[in-house]
């Protein structure tokens, strides 16, 4: 097989040329930390490339497969992580000035759980700083550029994961969510964002932000990449208050039942002027599939989501800016500005105003339990639009955090706010070539029919063969 092909396997295609001895989990991370090399200063999606130890973990994985020992269907992949975890010996920046010598004392529980899988770190990806905007331009390492168009955003937090996957940098990579900071850039990037249920996968020794909602998520280019990698790091931690016992989810996460029977929920009076055309069309085709592989869809009312996005962010900004408040008060020319402005944002907010929001999101989680009496899944596009270009602005996100009312920003909230399983799914592509996705919501624990209906729009989209035109000639770094 050649080179330049090896980025594009999936995780299953290279446990089975490893056993066959086709190519080696050496070869393999030797051909990705040459193409990071030749590619990364296009898109800006590391901070730290861990080349020695990664080559000694594929060297150690390919002895393994020699002597018929494989760890499993993660050995000897490559894989990365979000800057905010702890990886023993290496500085955890959360891309920011404040942490940039802040050398971590220990393994995360994430790493640790990829360390007994097998799989070769690479390094790990940038972000919009301390895990806190949504563009993943703002980072003391340099913004991060979707490889589908260099002037077009990632999307963030989670922003170097999501473009290091869709560059064929990384296989499979961790992020974490407090406001869509998966699925955005995973649709921005056409790759598959996938969060479980809140506190299915550990957080211990994750950066906190804010505690109450921050959940573990992984990026894949396909829907099995994504599902198998968040199996692996599924688990109960005991030293971690936050953790949930996912009972048989880490087995059933493996199943790929049809859609037949499944009742599929679309909450149309979210779905308007903010939705770009492409976005809808795209959509209502992605929707009309589902029927035919014998999904019955329909549409519902969900009045009260409509605080959604106001209550995420009064909730999200209280308990964030109360982890920063002394770096704040102290250094507060070392932030970004636009994080800055909303940690401040974050400090004004009363005691008061923040049990309001606590009460509103119990009000809102009230509700949607009740439309899962009588959905299994809730389906929407995963944002209203294609990714903006970086010259546009935020404003071009359509994104409206403060404002109550029925537009799109409470959707990608949702799941977050409440804790739910959801995975965003690349649909289509518009004219212009940029990705588009939709999310599928899950009941909480229920992450077997988030999957289920993630496969079939997969195999409809048929977007698994299409890549990023990246040129490994290079181009210079972008600033």
């Amino acid at each position: 097989m050649k080179k330049d092909m090896l980025c594009w396997l999936s995780i299953a295609e290279l446990a089975a040329g490893y056993r066959a001895q086709e190519f080696s989990p050496l070869d393999v991370t030797r051909s990705l930390l040459d193409r990071i090399k030749h590619l990364d200063d296009q898109i800006n999606s590391y901070i730290a490339v861990l080349e020695d130890s990664a080559l000694r973990e594929a060297r150690a994985s390919e002895n393994r497969f020699v002597k018929g020992a494989s760890l499993g269907a993660l050995d000897g992949v490559p894989v990365s992580l979000k800057d905010i975890f702890h990886i023993a010996g290496v500085p955890t920046t959360a891309a920011s000035k404040i942490l940039t010598d802040s050398v971590a004392g220990e393994d995360s529980a994430v790493v640790k759980k990829i360390r007994a899988t097998g799989a070769v770190l690479l390094g790990k990806t940038n972000l919009h700083e301390f895990a806190y905007g949504i563009t993943g331009l703002s980072s003391h390492f340099g913004p991060v550029r979707n490889p589908w168009d260099l002037e077009h955003i990632t999307g963030g937090s989670s922003s170097g994961s999501a473009a290091a996957v869709a560059a064929g940098v990384s296989y499979a990579s961790v992020g974490s969510e407090t406001g869509a900071s998966v699925r955005r850039p995973a649709s921005f990037c056409g790759v598959v964002g996938f969060k479980p249920t809140y506190g299915f996968i550990s957080r211990r020794g994750m950066l906190p932000g804010a505690w109450s909602i921050d959940t573990v998520g992984v990026f894949g280019r396909s829907v099995s990449d994504a599902v198998t990698f968040a199996g692996a790091l599924v688990g109960y931690e005991t030293s971690d208050p936050f953790s949930q016992l996912p009972g048989d989810s880490k087995r059933s996460m493996a199943k790929h039942e049809g859609m037949s029977g499944l009742r599929i929920g679309v909450p149309r009076m979210y779905l308007n002027e903010d939705v770009a055309e492409e976005t809808r069309s795209t959509f209502e085709v992605a929707l009309m599939n589902m029927e035919k592989q014998g999904a019955r869809v329909s549409d519902f009312e969900l009045p009260s989501v409509r605080f959604t996005a106001v209550t995420l962010t009064l909730v999200s900004a209280s308990e964030i800016s109360s982890y920063h408040r002394q770096w704040i008060h102290d250094r507060p020319d070392d932030y970004c500005t636009d994080v800055r402005d909303r940690l401040y944002l974050g400090l004004g907010i009363s005691a008061g105003e923040y049990l309001l929001a606590q009460r509103a999101r119990r009000r809102i989680g009230d509700e949607l339990q009740e439309a899962f009496s009588k959905i299994d899944v809730l389906v929407t596009p995963t944002t209203p639009g294609p990714a903006p270009r970086i010259a546009d602005g935020v404003t071009a996100l359509k994104d409206r955090p403060l404002e109550v009312g029925y537009h799109h920003s409470n959707l990608v909230r949702l799941p977050s706010l409440l804790g739910l399983p959801v995975i965003s799914v690349p649909s289509g592509q518009t004219r212009g070539g940029l990705p588009l996705a939709l999310q599928i919501v899950g009941r909480p624990f229920d992450e077997v029919s988030v999957i289920r209906v993630a496969h079939a729009v997969e195999r409809a989209a048929g977007f698994l063969e299409r890549h990023p035109g990246l040129s490994v000639e290079g181009g210079g770094r972008h600033e």
